[in-house]
């Protein structure tokens, strides 16, 4: 298997490209992986200008000889490339994996609604030694190239379609043309660096957002590095959990809600493909 990297949204180092060619090296010795030169341009927040990330993405989409795309960071910046990039994407594009999370919720979604590639939420390809010891890239590699299922989610065990999302992303997609349809699909979701009063606001517009109304329930990933209320909202206490809120949400949505999902920016990011497994 021949996996290309590219970076949507942020820079990234050099490295952290040479730990995961190493790991990979190690542990698949006969597969190839490729970082797109784009990945280390800045431009700003940016790796590379938008017109710079779009066309390092389209080069490995649409280049027959890579069976799959690994996004390389978060951050944001992916829907910034998504007018640019999805009319342009050709017959290659069809057959590819496409993986990721965070901020490439943008462009999985995207690609999961025009039904381009398999898409999956999962760990990325800068992840090793950062929050990754290794075990959530092995199960991106092991799902990718051997089709090991041991690294899924495993609320996927039900059967049913999925897809997950960051929140925040999430509810940036809602009412735009790039939310595919989740009909009768487990949502995933999971956060970051938010406060709680914003998951708060975030989990109102899913709950009563009309592009999601038919899904099958909600799975909660881990939130994380929650942030402080701040000065503007006084700083006080929300006085409700996490775990309180999203069942109410799931009660006003009129949906189950399915319980906690090994998922996030965590150390143990499984893998969740979108669709059926």
């Amino acid at each position: 298997m021949r996996i290309g990297v590219v970076a949507p949204a942020r820079p990234v180092s050099r490295e952290g490209s040479l730990r995961m060619a190493a790991f990979m090296a190690l542990t698949y010795p006969q597969h190839e992986i490729i970082f797109h030169p784009q990945c280390y341009l800045e431009a700003g927040h940016f790796a590379g200008t938008d017109e710079q990330r779009a066309a390092a993405f389209l080069e490995f989409a649409n280049d027959p000889a890579f069976d799959a795309i690994w996004f390389a960071r978060g951050g944001y910046g992916s829907n910034r490339i998504l007018e640019a990039v999805m009319p342009k994407l050709g017959p290659a594009a069809n057959h590819k994996t496409y993986i990721g999370f965070s901020d490439m919720g943008f462009l999985l979604g995207a690609l999961y609604a025009r039904r381009i590639g398999r898409v999956a939420h999962g760990a990325m390809a800068s992840s090793i030694g950062k929050n990754d010891d290794g075990t959530a890239a092995g199960w991106v590699l092991g799902w990718l190239i051997d089709g090991d299922k041991r690294g899924l989610e495993p609320g996927l065990a039900d059967g049913r379609p999925a897809a997950a999302f960051n929140l925040a992303i999430l509810a940036s997609l809602i009412g735009t043309k790039y939310l595919p349809d989740l009909t009768d699909h487990v949502l995933y979701i999971e956060e970051v660096d938010e406060p709680l009063y914003r998951i708060d606001r975030m989990l109102f517009q899913m709950a009563h957002a009309t592009q999601l109304k038919g899904i099958a329930g909600v799975r909660l990933g881990a939130v994380t590095a929650v942030k402080d209320n701040g000065e503007a909202e006084g700083n006080y206490s929300f006085g409700e959990t996490i775990d309180q809120m999203i069942l109410r949400w799931c009660g006003e949505m009129g949906v189950p809600y399915l319980g906690r999902a090994e998922i996030g920016h965590v150390e143990l990011n499984r893998v969740v493909p979108f669709g059926l497994i």
